[in-house]
């Protein structure tokens, strides 16, 4: 059999491969997919990767199969480590952060002002695959920047660096990791002027970087020369897939239940209600990671956040893909407390405070009551067969967060190609869109 592309997405617990044809026209079809334990451990992230084509195969009853592009995104071996470097807290780190974050990273570290030398101990420790090195509006603080950047272009260590501050300092900086030997990628300011984000090139930059230098689970290199375009962190490619959603059908936030982490991804504007009474600005795709709510390897995490309500007895023998009957309802059970717990640390809250004039209410965070579609992406949740009601339940069941509201409709992506749809969007926008719509059972 001999279809248009294929494309793998190589996660922390399983592999899987997603078949696509006749991508250039009117009508896209997917294919089917196939799915196996990641790798990882055994060595070569490849024998996952034969393992779920060998399951695609068997799926369609075929004996082989041949395709025209191999596209691929991955999660596999920790993800895309990054560290963060800003000047204050709550501004041009915040916007470095969601930079980082919205384009798939794994922060490991955060730091605000004039970094210590146990903080680049910490650093070199944690051996990121990227250092993002932001701060100052533009014309504003310099003095903290060059030093961290004297400090940061001092250590030893050979990975990218990207500045995404002072627009200013641009050259200086440049020249301080040149010295060193060292080669830094110049972005614009992620915080230019108080009050506003500007995070989408640095987050594309990522991406890049991503493709250019990041091989890291074993085997990966083997997988390289066969791509048709660059690979991608998975969880950017679920985002991007969120973006490219959001232009067509309005607000959204996409809930990704994995089995290591589960992500949230919103790309919604703010309710005029909130936007005034919103103390800082918030991007509008913003993602977080909750690396402690898998329904696999953080299993019995989630469930000790849920036991106090629930019968279920705790287990410690559950396979990345359910066996049987028992299983999945245990595994429907997790992945419904991770999905409500990852959404309430997601949106931002109201907060009361009093001043001369008497009690006023302010928001902070990020504001969902906009959110017209909830939409329920991996592993774990487009498999459930009651995935649907996991979605309702995320509904303002909080006043006091900003959650979606209970007009929003819930959308499973049934055939999980979400991330995949974000990768086949680089080239092939409109045949993504249609096939995820597809996915989604979407109707206006």
């Amino acid at each position: 059999m001999k279809i248009d592309l294929l494309i793998a997405e190589i996660g922390s617990t399983t592999t899987l491969v997603n078949a696509f044809d006749k991508i250039n026209s009117a009508n896209p079809e997917f294919i089917g997919q196939g799915l196996a334990p990641t790798s990882v451990l055994k060595g070569d992230v490849t024998i996952g990767l034969e393992g779920a084509i060998s399951n695609l195969k068997d799926k369609l009853e075929i004996d082989e199969l041949d395709w025209e592009e191999f596209m691929a995104t991955s999660s596999a071996a920790g993800g895309l480590k990054m560290t963060v470097h800003g000047l204050v807290k709550d501004m041009t780190v915040k916007a470095a952060e969601e930079a980082a974050l919205g384009a798939g990273a794994v922060i490991k570290m955060v730091t605000a002002g004039n970094m210590r030398d146990s903080q680049l101990d910490e650093v070199l420790e944690i051996k990121p695959n990227i250092i993002l090195l932001a701060g100052g509006v533009d014309y504003g603080e310099e003095e903290v920047i060059l030093n961290n950047a004297k400090k940061l272009s001092s250590l030893d260590i050979d990975v990218p660096f990207i500045y995404a501050g002072n627009k200013v300092l641009q050259k200086e900086v440049k020249e301080i990791f040149n010295k060193k030997g060292k080669n830094i990628i110049i972005a614009e300011n992620v915080y230019p002027e108080i009050d506003r984000l500007n995070i989408e090139e640095t987050r594309s930059i990522i991406h890049d970087v991503f493709a250019e230098h990041i091989v890291r689970a074993p085997g990966m290199s083997n997988i390289k020369p066969m791509l048709s375009i660059d690979m991608m962190p998975t969880p950017g490619a679920v985002m991007k897939a969120s973006q490219l959603l959001k232009k067509d059908i309005g607000n959204l936030v996409t809930i990704d239940v994995g089995g290591a982490t589960t992500d949230v991804h919103s790309v919604t504007e703010d309710s005029l209600n909130v936007r005034e009474i919103l103390m800082n600005p918030e991007p509008e795709a913003k993602r977080t990671v909750e690396g402690d709510l898998g329904v696999y390897l953080n299993a019995s995490h989630v469930y000790d956040l849920m036991e106090d309500t629930t019968d279920l007895e705790k287990r410690d023998d559950l396979a990345p893909i359910p066996r049987n009957k028992e299983e999945t309802e245990y595994i429907y059970q997790l992945a419904k407390k991770a999905a409500f717990t990852a959404i309430e640390r997601h949106a931002g809250k109201y907060r009361n405070f009093y001043g001369p004039s008497g009690r006023q209410t302010v928001a902070e965070g990020k504001d969902l009551t906009a959110v017209n579609w909830i939409i329920g992406t991996g592993g774990a949740l487009t498999r459930l067969e009651d995935g649907e009601k996991i979605l309702d339940s995320l509904k303002d069941f909080n006043k006091r967060a900003l959650l979606p509201p209970k007009s929003a409709r819930g959308l499973v992506d049934n055939d999980y190609i979400m991330a995949s749809m974000g990768l086949m969007s680089k080239k092939y926008p409109e045949a993504a869109l249609k096939l995820i719509k597809k996915s989604l059972n979407y109707n206006k």
